[in-house]
């Protein structure tokens, strides 16, 4: 079923939404480290976390006229156990409720997701957030100690 496209009118009021909560965000929540926009037109969102597995790490929240596209950088293309690596994050994609491991540029690996544009409040919002910060924080070490085997050994 095709999405319907979000009339400008629409955008702009799902914008001030993210802003708000984003704003929120900061002042509310210990691992939001920061929340940056990116320059008009684009409506994109980059907010720094503060892990524990993993340090730091961003979430890209990009609106778009039919949907909101959420990722972030997960690990860099792994330099042994490729095909161990690829099936752990696989595999762990059955398990991941609103987001999905991919490939990306330089064959990194994001976690990404997206949802209707006409669905993004408060709720869904906090869901990708902790979405991502959970699986980040659950599957950072075990993937770099398959992908990275040699580093974690001295």
């Amino acid at each position: 079923m095709a999405r319907r496209p979000a009339a400008p009118s629409e955008l702009d009021e799902i914008e001030r939404h993210i802003d708000a909560w984003a704003t929120r965000q900061v002042s509310a929540d210990e691992c939001v480290a920061s929340v940056e926009r990116a320059e008009p037109p684009l409506r994109r969102w980059y907010i720094r976390l503060l892990g524990e597995e993993k340090s730091v790490f961003s979430v890209w929240l990009t609106l778009q006229q039919r949907s909101l596209h959420f990722e972030t950088y997960f690990v860099p293309a792994p330099e042994e156990n490729h095909a161990r690596f690829y099936e752990y994050c696989l595999r762990r994609n059955l398990k991941l409720r609103g987001a999905r491991f991919a490939i990306g540029a330089e064959d990194a690996v994001f976690l990404v997701g997206e949802i209707a544009a006409g669905d993004v409040d408060d709720e869904e919002l906090d869901r990708i957030l902790g979405t991502l910060y959970e699986a980040t924080e659950r599957h950072f070490r075990p993937a770099m100690r398959i992908g990275y085997a040699t580093r974690f050994r001295g």
